[in-house]
């Protein structure tokens, strides 16, 4: 695998303006959903390592992995969007990325269903996390439909 690219694209992240978190985009349901995941690094990292672990398993894991947290991460959101208490989300969210950052890059290689739950754990406080910055003039439905959409051409960037 071509680490200098992958290292490349992380340091091009870390752009101030993209490192601040959680940046409010007051438009329609699905710009802002759409532009959710990409509004802080939390989001991304974890989201690239996600579609780069599920690859480096191979197999059946290269999708069940990526729709594990996909299907995981519209429950969050879901949950999110309707005020359901997830305790620490932000911490949990954090934790998640350290999670998957070290799963990447110790090559953590475990059976598909195994993955898929793990990233099932992180999908739900991502996807929380996303749907309880809703925008009170976004349509939830746009929103919900355009932030997993984001989330997908992020995990194929860590396929790349």
């Amino acid at each position: 695998m071509e680490y200098r690219r992958i290292l490349a694209a992380f340091a091009g992240l870390a752009l101030p303006g993209v490192a601040n978190t959680h940046i409010r985009l007051h438009t329609d349901g699905t710009l802002a959903g759409l532009g959710h995941p990409f509004s802080g690094l939390a989001h991304i990292l974890a989201m690239v390592a996600v579609g780069f672990w599920a690859a480096t398993l191979g197999g059946r894991a290269r999708w069940i992995v990526r729709l594990a947290f996909v299907t995981v991460m519209a429950i969050g959101g879901v949950t999110g969007i309707y005020g359901v208490p997830l305790p620490m989300v932000e911490m949990g969210t954090a934790l998640t990325v350290a999670v998957l950052g070290l799963l990447v890059a110790f090559e953590v290689k475990v059976p598909a269903p195994v993955a898929a739950a793990i990233v099932g754990v992180c999908a739900l406080f991502h996807g929380h996390a996303h749907g309880s910055e809703l925008p009170a003039i976004s349509h939830a439905t746009g929103y919900v439909m355009s932030f997993l959409a984001a989330t997908i051409i992020l995990h194929a960037g860590g396929i790349a």
